[in-house]
């Protein structure tokens, strides 16, 4: 039963995130488009009064211009974040292999504290949870770290549906985690690094 009500206090959580993360974007977006609509209504009116704009015209253009917007903004998605890459993970040839069960001591699983966005595959699939509040981000805990990872072993819960940024990340390139990735010297200011990072989160 216990286990029952702490499930449904973590999707209240998510769903009351969601809420207020629309909220808060729908507040900011109206305030952009008041100043937006001020500014443009007050320039039409100047063009018009001075005759450089003769207002039928503008209507026209309005029309076409609106249209082609619309279907821009429905290719791409509204206040979503999406992979542009959209690959089949599950034929990627660009896997990255690390021995990270030797590192992960010293790593402390920093790719696992990554945001990055999920594919359309990753989020029809339904495996790869993605967080409600700020979709289709890959869903993190308070700590910052992805909510796939178990804890006690530092794996991977959904290793073969892993997306793909998962399979091609190389930390041994990435300067903010290894400092000298073969002397196994990893970068001191890790921690402040992804405290910033879920500070901002938060923040958003």
């Amino acid at each position: 039963m216990s286990q029952l009500v702490s499930i449904q206090s973590v999707k209240r959580n998510e769903v009351a995130g969601g809420l207020l993360y629309c909220h808060s974007r729908l507040n900011s977006n109206t305030s952009k488009l008041l100043e937006s609509a001020s500014f443009l209504y007050a320039l039409v009116e100047l063009l018009t009064d001075k005759g450089l704009v003769e207002l039928g015209e503008l209507e026209e253009k309005k029309r076409e211009v609106a249209a082609r917007l619309l279907e821009s903004f429905l290719d791409k998605g509204m206040g979503v974040a999406m992979q542009e890459d959209e690959r089949d993970k599950y034929t990627f040839d660009e896997t990255v292999e690390i021995d990270c069960a030797s590192r992960v001591h010293l790593c402390k699983a920093a790719c696992c504290r990554m945001s990055f966005a999920l594919s359309q595959q990753d989020v029809e699939e339904g495996a790869i949870k993605w967080d409600l509040g700020r979709p289709y981000l890959i869903a993190q805990d308070a700590d910052g770290y992805c909510r796939h990872l178990d804890r006690q072993t530092s794996c991977c819960t959904v290793r073969d549906q892993r997306p793909l940024p998962c399979r091609g990340y190389d930390c041994r390139k990435d300067k903010r985690v290894w400092v000298d990735f073969e002397n196994r010297i990893v970068n001191p200011d890790l921690e402040q690094l992804f405290s910033a990072n879920c500070s901002q989160a938060d923040a958003g």
